[in-house]
């Protein structure tokens, strides 16, 4: 746990920031541009143990190492305010209907920042018709998307997404957010990244092709900067929200592939062709610009030769250690133009980070 202290959330930015700059001196990094997040109220989703004690359960959490010593939750300010005041009267109701505080184990909650709210509750028990009819009427009460999650089994009450609206240099861009995938859980640091990498790509001219691209959060945002945008995606789940989220935007010009990044660069090289990527007619695919969104892992070498063949590089990370020695490898062959520090995570000691290159 981190004690949130909305008065020290500058002096926390900037030690970051000093943080970023000292790691990256060696690189000769452009000036930083800090993007700060609100300070309360930022996080769209989270997740609760819930601690049975007497006749009542509660939302829990624990000391790092611990499992059996749990300190209530009761108030949880970094949440969205619509998680924040939806917290405490759920928990009633939940208190108020045994069959739905039996044996619960965990609450999710899914937010949007245009409203729509999605909570899962997970059991150490099997779930039947009885639940579900007390769940309906949970559902009903507060106006939510439910799921009620078991062991090899998931029940949904209508439907397992949420569906978010971001706003993004005056463009409106709609995603489907589907419950377990990874969305970006700081809504408003959402907008001002896609707003970041909209305004260093613009005027690019030729294709994008983007690595890890999720359900599509920076593909959908950036298509109409792009004459075309081929999208990678290894999860099945994403690629198939990514493709609802073209349809929604109407968007043409975007094709998504359900294939990792290595498997793209051993078909690039010719070292193993993919199936997936033949239709995608990627011979003719002028391909000038390249997003990448890697896990904390980074980027293995391989994939950081492929795209540095490339005019532009857009590289987002979440992980400085990973970017810095990716960085150290990719600033043989480019010029690093922008430096940005996305404050994803307030009061806690991670760091998101955007970084432009152009070819030398």
């Amino acid at each position: 746990m981190h004690v949130v202290a909305p008065e020290q959330y500058n002096d926390l930015l900037n030690e970051k920031q000093s943080r970023i700059e000292s790691d990256f001196a060696s690189l000769n990094i452009p000036p930083i541009e800090v993007f700060a997040s609100q300070p309360l109220h930022f996080r769209l989703r989270t997740e609760f143990r819930v601690w049975h004690e007497g006749d009542r359960c509660f939302y829990a959490m624990f000391k790092p190492g611990t499992k059996t010593d749990p300190i209530e939750i009761t108030d949880f300010p970094i949440a969205s305010a619509d998680i924040v005041e939806l917290m405490p009267k759920l928990l009633e109701a939940i208190n108020a209907r045994p069959l739905l505080k039996r044996k619960l184990f965990q609450v999710e909650f899914l937010n949007t920042l245009s409203g729509d709210m999605l909570v899962t509750l997970i059991y150490h028990r099997q779930l039947d018709d009885e639940w579900q009819a007390e769940a309906q009427s949970l559902k009903t009460e507060f106006g939510i998307h439910l799921i009620g999650r078991a062991r090899k089994m998931r029940i949904l009450m209508d439907q397992d997404y949420v569906t978010e609206s971001l706003t993004v240099e005056g463009k409106t861009f709609q995603y489907k957010q589907i419950e377990g995938s990874f969305t970006q859980p700081n809504g408003e640091m959402n907008q001002k990244m896609l707003a970041w990498a909209r305004k260093v790509t613009h005027g690019n001219q030729g294709d994008l092709l983007e690595l890890y691209c999720g359900n599509g959060n920076f593909s959908i945002a950036l298509a109409d900067n792009f004459r075309r945008v081929v999208a990678t995606e290894i999860s099945k789940t994403s690629v198939h929200a990514a493709n609802d989220n073209k349809r929604m935007n109407n968007i043409e010009n975007l094709e998504f592939a359900r294939v990792s990044a290595e498997e793209f660069t051993a078909h690039m090289t010719g070292e193993t062709l993919r199936r997936r990527l033949k239709d995608l007619d990627l011979e003719t695919a002028d391909f000038q610009t390249v997003l990448v969104d890697p896990p904390r892992a980074g980027l293995d070498t391989d994939s950081c030769t492929l795209i540095s063949q490339y005019a532009n590089i857009v590289y987002v990370s979440c992980n400085p250690e990973t970017l810095k020695t990716n960085l150290e490898q990719l600033s043989n062959t480019h010029n690093i133009e922008h430096f940005a520090l996305f404050d994803q995570f307030p009061y806690t000691h991670h760091i998101e980070c955007g970084v432009y290159l152009t070819k030398k």
